[in-house]
């Protein structure tokens, strides 16, 4: 199984497919970007590659089989018809979740019921078994999805959340998910030789994501992925991989970056995060006020996710904010400001139209990440 091609997508956030997309370019894979998911072909390698180093995608998963169904009947003959026990070991744990959208088949239970039945069945004739199958081995996660009466079943490579690093041992209020946050840096383009600040830092995602990025570490170095625990995935591929990434880590270059929060609980979290994360050298933690932060730096970025009403603080003390942010940022020319936000009064508190808007989903909150390009000044 090694060897075979698989093919694949990565799941992203609304608004995020295009960096995925870039991402694995980067990495060297012809893609196609859909909404929500950017298809894309590789062997198990491939799998358990990008799912070390995607920073902003969600989930890798198995494009496993695709047909068009009317029917629960048809449902039922068509995900019978391929031959699980090439994915499945007869110890399998597979649960399927479920989706349909514009569809005869609406009934998601009745879906997912007839999926399952119908694998039980195929692996049932294949393994020669005459009971239950007894699911007691590792986890096979497998959705199906319906949109438009067209059938995908996928099985997820991945088990927890790709934003689920694993480094954060706290978190505060309305925390910002890794890979959001992998993308607003993105969406800066920032370059480590630039200082890089975080005015209202929370429990420190911005700012080790950033270091994260500068010290080309693989994201999900630190944790394992559901696909490694498969019996027919061969562990060296695995050890391999992870070797590799920690030879590509880059610990020369110095940065410069600092996260800043009005609570110091919040700075104490950011600061056991970052050195869970092995950068509490690379990032520096303070307790200020966004109103009280000045810098005679030049040519830097700026990328925060500050609190919103359906955050965290009221409407009121968020527009003050707004004002704070914009009375202390409005006269840093060279430094290019970030913003996100779901409030879509934002600039006029600012005080500010942005050079440009991005519209973001952190979850199901539609944002815009209000963005002000600095002008460089050369040395």
């Amino acid at each position: 199984m090694s060897d075979k091609k698989f093919k694949l997508m990565a799941t992203a956030a609304a608004g995020i497919e295009a960096l995925v997309g870039k991402e694995l370019r980067d990495l060297g894979y012809d893609v196609e970007v859909e909404n929500g998911r950017v298809r894309f072909e590789g062997t198990v390698k491939d799998i358990i590659r990008t799912n070390l180093w995607l920073r902003t995608a969600d989930r890798i998963k198995i494009v496993v089989t695709e047909f068009d169904a009317v029917t629960f009947d048809e449902l039922f003959e068509q995900t019978k018809a391929f031959k699980w026990d090439e994915l499945l070991p007869f110890d399998a744990e597979f649960p399927v979740q479920g989706r349909s959208r514009n569809s005869v088949l609406h009934s998601v239970p009745t879906a997912q019921a007839i999926v399952k039945k119908a694998i039980a069945s195929q692996l049932s004739e294949e393994y020669h078994v005459r009971t239950m199958l007894p699911e007691s081995g590792s986890l096979f996660q497998l959705e199906v999805m319906i949109n438009k009466d067209h059938v995908m079943i996928t099985l997820d490579t991945t088990g927890d959340s790709l934003f689920k690093r694993g480094y954060r041992t706290e978190k505060g209020g309305a925390p910002l998910k890794e890979n959001m946050a992998a993308a607003l840096v993105t969406l800066a383009h920032w370059y480590p030789d630039q200082p890089f600040v975080d005015p209202v830092c929370g429990s420190g995602t911005i700012p080790i994501e950033a270091a994260l990025i500068a010290r080309n570490i693989a994201p999900g170095f630190n944790r394992d992925f559901a696909i490694e625990k498969w019996d027919w995935v061969d562990k060296q591929i695995s050890e391999d991989l992870r070797a590799e990434a920690d030879e590509a880590a880059n610990y020369d270059i110095e940065l410069d970056i600092t996260g800043y929060d009005i609570d110091e609980n919040m700075i104490a979290i950011a600061k056991s995060n970052a050195l869970e994360a092995g950068l509490a050298q690379d990032i520096t933690f303070k307790q200020l006020a966004a109103k009280d932060w000045h810098t005679d730096k030049k040519n830097g970025i700026l990328v925060a996710n500050p609190p919103y009403g359906e955050r965290l603080l009221d409407s009121d003390a968020v527009h003050q904010l707004y004002k704070e942010m914009g009375q202390v940022y409005r006269p840093m020319q060279t430094w290019s400001k970030y913003i996100l936000t779901s409030d879509l009064e934002f600039e006029k508190f600012y005080g500010e139209r942005a050079t440009k808007k991005r519209k973001l989903y952190n979850g199901a909150l539609r944002t815009d990440f209000f963005q002000y390009w600095g002008k460089k000044e050369r040395n």
